[in-house]
């Protein structure tokens, strides 16, 4: 008897044991299953010159809107453009007026791998305005903007200015995040914005200059220039991260011998492990060995005593 009851404790483990991988499968194969996330793809834009100016000619009896975007790019997809003039028809009696010409005028937005980007190079560039064919608006050597946003970082943005800045004829220099006012009597005036940087927890926002312009040359009212002017932009908004594949081996495990709850122990093991669950003792062996010694005893004492009598 005391043999049965010593090993039903072990029938009943293993019928746990596989009650509990049997109810674990399923949890396993799901956890062992790739991860994937969905979202916003992310954003990306560059452009070298953007223009929103109203320009009045003869005494204001005719208004042109000079709306221009020269390479203007725009992502998921990607994207680049590399254009090196401007022009703008109606504005200079009929013919193709130039509001920008440029050595090197390239922008370039990319959304890929969790990372968007946007990228501005202008180099050698000269900006001019209805009323003024002959003096430039603006000259700059050479200006940069980028944008980037990637997944689990933080958005940066930045403007680099190489080289000599020109407003109106006149060379200036300008403070990054500041503002620079430029007159000259019988032209106009120009307010520049050098490096506008804006960046926030999923966005950012690079502007290498921004230009409020009010140009009416010797008040003659032949062309009043009124309006902003901006040179080399990039913006990017944050992708979500790529999709993740979950690690098998992170899982939960029903191999043998891993210690999970209801496992059947090994032969070997000490017996206070084995039975601790079932409501056993580590002194149940001796118990038992001490409950057979007597037994034995018990019976030659009885054997003994037939004898005797006989």
């Amino acid at each position: 008897m005391n043999g049965k009851n010593l090993r039903m404790p072990a029938r009943r483990l293993a019928t746990v044991a596989t009650a509990t991988a049997l109810a674990a499968g399923p949890a396993v194969l799901a956890a062992a299953g790739p991860a994937y996330a969905t979202g916003d793809e992310g954003r990306a834009s560059a452009v070298v010159l953007r223009t929103g100016l109203d320009v009045s000619l003869l005494n204001k009896t005719v208004n042109v809107p000079l709306a221009v975007s020269l390479n203007e790019v725009q992502a998921p997809e990607s994207a680049e453009k590399s254009t090196l003039t401007a022009q703008l028809n109606g504005v200079d009696g009929g013919k193709p007026f130039s509001v920008l010409s440029a050595e090197v005028a390239s922008s370039k937005a990319t959304v890929a791998d969790g990372k968007a980007e946007g990228y501005t190079n202008l180099a050698h560039a000269k900006v001019h305005v209805p009323g003024l064919p002959l003096l430039s608006l603006i000259e700059v050597g050479q200006v940069t903007s980028k944008a980037t946003c990637e997944a689990g970082k933080t958005p940066t943005a930045s403007s680099n200015l190489l080289g000599d800045v020109t407003v109106l004829g006149k060379k200036v220099t300008l403070t990054a995040g500041g503002t620079t006012k430029v007159e000259v009597p019988g032209v106009g005036d120009v307010r520049l914005d050098y490096s506008k940087t804006e960046t926030a927890s999923r966005t950012a926002a690079a502007t290498a200059l921004e230009l409020k312009i009010s140009v009416n040359p010797l008040k003659l009212n032949v062309a009043d220039v009124q309006g902003t002017l901006t040179l080399a932009e990039a913006t990017c908004e944050t992708p979500d991260a790529p999709a993740q594949e979950a690690d098998p081996s992170t899982g939960p495990s029903t191999a043998p011998g891993t210690g999970s709850a209801g496992d059947v122990k090994p032969q070997g093991e000490s017996a206070d492990d084995g039975l601790a669950e079932t409501g056993g003792s580590s002194m149940t062996p001796y118990i038992a060995g001490g409950a057979v010694a007597l037994l034995v005893v018990g019976g030659g004492a009885v054997a003994l005593t037939r004898r005797t009598r006989g």
